[in-house]
Formats: structure tokens, sequence, C-alpha cells
């Protein structure tokens, strides 16, 4: 059984910043992809950023002040939030891509819980 346990969330002011982490955890041979996802109140999940395969992706409305980082070897992924907007108020969501065994070919979606973040004066 995998895991993805996100920390870091929490109030934080317009233009703050904030850092959140995740972490994996069980078995897992390998992952693929490794990012985070949002889920703001009324809205659809979207992907704010994530990291495949050492390639970076970035939704329009974060680039320029997210930064995702990835520890293979810790299976960690954060993401450095900077010049945080009232519109980044969301659940961000873990999210790990990946092979659970080895012996298994078939590759996994894995989420974590969420961690809150409210933007907010």
């Amino acid at each position: 059984q995998v895991h993805l346990v996100e920390s870091g969330g929490g109030l934080v002011q317009p233009g703050g910043s904030l850092r959140l982490s995740c972490a994996a955890s069980g078995r897992i041979f390998s992952i693929v992809d490794m990012g985070w996802y949002r889920q703001a109140p009324g809205k659809q999940r979207e992907l704010v950023a994530i990291d495949s395969g050492g390639n970076m992706n970035y939704a329009d409305s974060v680039k320029g002040r997210f930064t995702i980082s990835r520890d293979n070897a810790k299976k960690t992924v954060d993401l450095q939030m900077n010049s945080i907007k009232p519109e980044d108020t969301a659940v961000y969501v873990c999210y790990a891509y990946g092979r659970p065994s080895e012996y298994i070919l078939d590759f996994k979606e894995y989420w974590g819980q969420g961690t809150q973040v409210t933007v907010s004066s």
C-alpha cells in the first residue's frame, strides 16, 4: 500500500510564501511522475505543477511564482509557492504515477489526502 502524505499548508497573506511537501511511503518500485494538483471550492481539480521524469510543467497561472522540486531517492516532492495570490486558495493534493512492483508492469496513480492553503489578509 502506497501513501502520499502532504504537509505545509495553512493560512498565508497575499504576497507571502509557503512550501508544501509530500512524501511517498510504502512499497513502490518506481515513480515516473510526481507533482501537485489543486481544487478550489466549486471548481474542478487542476494541475499545478508536475515533474515528469525531470521535465517540469506548470499551470500558466503559477509560472514564475511556484517551483516544484523532487527527490527521487527520498520519494518526495515539494512545491515552493511565492507571491501567493488569493486565487491560489485551494486544497493542494500530491500526485504520483508509477509502478508498485518490479513484477507488475502496470502503472498506477496515487493521490494524497490534500492540504488546505488559504490566502487571506
